[in-house]
């Protein structure tokens, strides 16, 4: 490893040019074999590449759905977990007077 605090702004920037496009040509090499890789196992499994290409992969769940708390009443479509901030409705209920309860799911 050189000792890098000995060079000026000027050449450091100059290195940090060299390191950026060596890490781009890389990068490409890496994809490029990967996939050449991964073609290769397919045509040995007898899947040509374009009916590796149409493979889409499935959708997975939804993670982290939270349990609807509160639903107004009015318009049951307008629903809230209770947590992060109050949606309009919540606060235009709070307004009215009516406790946040009175919205319970």
């Amino acid at each position: 490893m050189q000792d890098l605090s000995k060079y000026s702004i000027k050449q450091l920037r100059a290195l940090e040019v060299q390191v950026i496009d060596e890490l781009k040509t890389k990068h490409f090499l890496s994809i490029r074999n990967a996939r050449e890789q991964i073609l290769h196992i397919a045509r040995s499994a007898g899947i040509s590449e374009t009916a590796l290409l149409a493979i889409k992969a499935p959708k997975l769940p939804k993670q982290n759905t939270l349990e609807v708390k509160y639903r107004n009443p009015e318009d049951p479509t307008q629903q809230w977990s209770g947590r992060g901030r109050q949606p309009a409705w919540i606060k235009a209920w709070i307004a009215t007077g009516k406790a946040v309860e009175e919205a319970r799911a």
